[in-house]
């Protein structure tokens, strides 16, 4: 296993689903992991992995010089390659590619750029040995099977998403996919018991922003088209946002980047003129709110809830029963939803005659229609989880069908392959104007982060990078209430023992870390 970034033992510590499977299958299997991360997770430590210190933003740099390495060592099957793939080398590229535009140009130096992507180019970037990184390519290579897999970590970052397009690539390249023990380079997932949705409707407005732009969308809608800020559905933007609705998310504030300027944005009644928030907690969400509306807690609803996308094979819902009735003004979501619909004439169109207990209820009969062998409602009710674990016949295997024919089984994308060569980007990097230090590659380049290491003027100034992680004290905000959590898992800033030392610093010690007066700081 070579897990880029993936830290199961702390992000999914519940005890079941994935982090259970993974301690499972390595007493069976004795598989080797090994474990490309800038930290010593606790997904080191239990499961006896080799640890890879990486530099961070740098995981594509490392996929390309164990790509040299296999290239060279004539460690790939070729065939095989341009069999399932696009752009590998100059015999699958797209007519209107350039003839040198393939990612084996583009590893060998043979490309535009004119260098190539050797383990020692490789090492200098992310401090990874180049002995270290051909070894890693070889036992790969060598494998009878090997599971590449990445954590949502590394592409958090300018230029991300060609990190995780050349993890991707990774398996793609090796062979290392649509077989057992394989997987495609993306993270793992789950397989949901199946519970349907409410019924949403058809929204008539088409166009559409990338979600984490609305901040942009608040304070300069003006300037967003669809070369600049990926405006879907029309050419720009032809309002702000005025109204936000906000329900069950602390991401107004929370969970979104800069967040000093997102706290102005949100401040300035001039632009967003109304916020609404639908929650259960005083988050600093909630606290940006124009109108709270108090929501029920599990504890005071009924519902029907489907499996976590982290619960693997154990596949399982939940009938949630009231254990205490909604207290004081606490509302239900659908209880307020369906009073606003009132209010415009729409309740029954809204509700169509149900309650959220009689919805459950619905969506549970639905359910056993197609799996007959599940008890009625009422014994479900009182059971409360309703679990099986699915057999290692039934479970999805990522690209299993298109290994197996992939002209009968072609993938999504314009050309039915993996396409490591991608003309649809190169299409985009024509028209699309970018800020400075943002490229869109056709293929998966390393492509240097902004404000990362090799950023020499920067790295004089602050010579230290920061790289945020999920603490285990608490999911996002969830739990950061709990203070007995707060005293057994602090909110600490790690630093590497070196750097500790040139800097006096021992465990305990309380620092101040900053990153510029524009941006501020925090004292840990």
């Amino acid at each position: 296993m070579v897990l880029f970034g993936l830290n199961l033992s702390e992000t999914r510590m519940s005890g079941g689903g994935q982090v259970e499977e993974l301690r499972r299958a390595l007493e069976t299997s004795k598989a080797r992991v090994i474990i490309i991360d800038p930290r010593y997770t606790d997904s080191v430590i239990t499961e006896h992995a080799e640890w890879l210190p990486i530099r961070p933003t740098t995981d594509a740099a490392l996929v390309a010089g164990i790509a040299h390495t296999l290239i060279t060592e004539q460690l790939l099957d070729e065939a095989l390659v341009n069999r399932y793939c696009v752009g590998y080398d100059r015999s699958t590229l797209p007519d209107t590619a350039a003839p040198n535009a393939s990612y084996k140009d583009y590893v060998l130096g043979t490309g535009d750029d004119g260098i190539a992507k050797t383990p020692e180019w490789a090492a200098d970037i992310t401090g990874i040995p180049a002995t270290r990184i051909r070894q890693l390519a070889r036992e790969i290579a060598s494998a009878r099977a090997c599971y590449i897999c990445q954590g949502w970590g590394p592409q958090r970052h300018a230029n991300g998403e060609q990190t995780v397009r050349a993890i991707q690539t990774l398996p793609a390249l090796t062979g290392h996919f649509g077989r057992p023990g394989t997987n495609n380079g993306n993270w793992p997932y789950g397989t949901p018991y199946g519970v349907p949705l409410l019924p949403v409707g058809k929204n008539p407005i088409t166009t559409s922003i990338p979600c984490y732009l609305w901040t942009d969308a608040i304070q300069h809608p003006e300037k967003m088209t669809a070369t600049t800020m990926g405006v879907k559905g029309a050419d720009r933007l032809k309002t702000g946002i005025k109204l936000f609705f906000n329900q069950a998310g602390n991401t107004l504030l929370n969970q979104h980047g800069e967040t000093n300027r997102t706290r102005q944005i949100l401040a300035d009644e001039s632009l967003c003129e109304t916020i609404i928030v639908i929650e259960n907690h005083m988050t600093p969400s909630a606290m940006y709110a124009d109108l709270l509306l108090p929501e029920t807690s599990y504890l005071e609803a009924e519902d029907l809830v489907d499996s976590s996308y982290a619960a693997g094979s154990h596949n399982y819902m939940i009938a949630i029963q009231k254990t205490v009735k909604p207290m004081w003004e606490v509302r239900s979501t659908y209880d307020i939803c369906a009073d606003i619909a009132g209010h415009l004439g729409l309740r029954e169109q809204y509700t169509e005659g149900r309650t959220q207990a009689q919805w459950a209820e619905m969506h549970y009969q639905q359910i056993r229609e197609k799996r007959p062998y599940l008890p009625e409602w009422s014994v479900a009710k009182e059971m409360g989880v309703i679990d099986q674990r699915i057999a290692t016949e039934q479970q999805s295997l990522a690209f299993a069908d298109f290994r197996a024919d992939a002209e009968a089984n072609p993938l999504s994308t314009p050309s039915g392959k993996i396409e490591i060569y991608s003309q649809a980007l190169a299409d985009l990097a024509q028209t699309w104007t970018l800020p400075e230090g943002e490229r869109i590659p056709a293929l998966p380049e390393f492509c240097p982060a902004k404000e990362s290491h090799l950023n020499k003027a920067l790295t004089a100034k602050y010579p230290l990078q920061l790289s945020g992680f999920h603490t285990k004290g608490h999911t996002h905000s969830t739990y950061s209430n709990v203070l007995m959590l707060h005293e057994a898992v602090p909110d600490e800033v790690w630093i590497n023992p070196i750097d500790a030392s040139a800097r006096q610093l021992k465990s305990g010690d309380r620092v101040h870390v900053f990153n510029g007066p524009r941006r501020g700081g925090a004292s840990l």
